[in-house]
């Protein structure tokens, strides 16, 4: 049986963790778009990563907590963490204006991007077959968006920037966990955001009455837990069985929109959605084949 970090891969195990964190993010998701519509982004932020570091610290434990910074790469890091950060920032600001369906039907065009990206950024090689899937995926997103179909706003382009964000910081993971544990990032992740948004939460503050406080904790607490089952996922089973489990996320983001805001996105989207999701786990299956083959030896691309 394979083997992950010494212990026996537990493939449904993984599956499982992976789509609980799924369902945990797309409901960290429908708190962000309830509260924007009340705060500020920066108030949500600040409270979320205030628990996120706590999270952290436990995780990592208190007395390695400062150890977790040690790192060859301090800017990089830095530069990751702050990525990141415009990442879950862009999409919170996204679901001020669009429903959680239309921003996970874009965003599920990331694993696309992030195969382009690879190109440039990582030096990776990759075939026509695949490009011929990320720019199907490409045409897809913008059938999402029909502009000169519907009227286009500017925010409808806001997942599309919060999708290139978290494409971009997807390699930058791969980038650094060449030298870094992965509680060194998680270290740099939690204390980087706490610190840039007391620096800026204060300033746009409105106090919270009691359901108010009520839904930011929980946010806080739907995005900690939705971390840390995802830390659990990679840890039962390879990324190759679990990554196709991300794409859940749509279904969750279906589900859970039609009951919390009575929203469900109209036939086009969904079907463009799904053209994004089939050529998704296309590519996915591809890149597991392709890595397959050059274990064995075979020098192939495609």
């Amino acid at each position: 049986m394979a083997q992950t970090g010494g212990q026996p891969d537990r493939p449904m195990v993984g599956i499982a963790w992976m789509c609980t964190s799924m369902f945990l993010f797309v409901c960290l998701d429908a708190t962000a778009r309830h509260l924007t519509q009340h705060y500020s982004v920066g108030q949500i932020l600040w409270v979320r990563f205030v628990i996120f570091v706590l999270f952290a610290v436990a995780l990592i434990g208190p007395g390695n907590f400062a150890g977790a910074f040690r790192t060859s790469r301090p800017v990089f890091q830095i530069a990751r963490a702050l990525l990141m950060l415009a990442e879950i920032g862009t999409f919170t600001l996204a679901f001020r204006y669009l429903s959680v369906a239309d921003v996970h039907a874009v965003a599920a065009s990331t694993p696309l991007m992030v195969t382009a990206l690879a190109v440039v950024f990582l030096g990776e090689k990759v075939g026509l077959r695949r490009w011929v899937a990320v720019l199907i995926g490409f045409a897809a997103v913008i059938v999402i968006l029909r502009p000169g179909v519907k009227e286009l706003y500017w925010f409808h382009l806001i997942p599309v920037l919060g999708a290139a964000f978290w494409a971009v910081y997807q390699v930058m993971i791969r980038i650094v966990s060449r030298t870094d544990s992965s509680r060194t990032t998680l270290a740099y992740t939690a204390a980087i955001g706490a610190a840039i948004m007391t620096a800026i939460g204060p300033f746009d503050w409105r106090a919270p009455d009691l359901e108010g406080w009520g839904m930011l904790l929980l946010s806080g607490v739907l995005g900690a837990g939705a971390h840390y089952t995802l830390i659990l996922a990679l840890g039962a089973a390879p990324a190759s069985h679990v990554q196709p489990f991300i794409y859940t996320t749509f279904l969750w983001a279906l589900v859970i929109g039609l009951i919390a805001f009575g929203e469900f996105p109209d036939a086009v989207t969904i079907g463009a959605a799904g053209v994004i999701i089939a050529v998704g786990l296309y590519v996915m299956n591809r890149e597991r084949q392709l890595t397959a083959a050059a274990a064995r030896g075979q020098a192939k691309v495609g």
